[in-house]
């Protein structure tokens, strides 16, 4: 059975090139928009792996990591995904348990490599 990836992302555009880019890896691929959505998926149908943006319409992605850990639904690894490359907003996604940080916009090939490492 092939690995889950779930997106939580609020940008359409970059959620389908993510969708297209993962199946095409061969990952199933769920996604969400929203704080809610993404407590919702990640409690009904649990990933292997989570995509996150930190910065959503309706709140903080680390949100999402504190719902999924209260209901055992935190993903084997979390990539975080923000527009702030400091030391500081880095610390604070590595100190609520996401596996590494990623700076957007993020090149395709350091996703896909970061994706099979914390997969592989």
């Amino acid at each position: 059975m092939p690995a889950r990836i779930l997106i939580v992302e609020d940008s359409p555009l970059v959620v389908d090139a993510f969708r297209v880019l993962f199946t095409e890896a061969g990952y199933e691929v769920d996604a969400a928009a929203t704080v809610a959505e993404a407590i919702e998926l990640g409690t009904s149908r649990p990933a292997d792996l989570m995509l996150l943006d930190i910065s959503l319409p309706d709140g903080s992605g680390l949100d999402i990591m504190t719902a999924l850990k209260e209901r055992g639904s935190l993903p084997r690894a979390t990539l975080a995904m923000t527009g702030h490359s400091d030391s500081k907003s880095r610390r604070i996604c590595i100190d609520a348990g996401c596996a590494d940080v990623l700076v957007k916009p993020v090149p395709i090939g350091e996703l896909l490599r970061q994706i099979e490492r914390h997969l592989g």
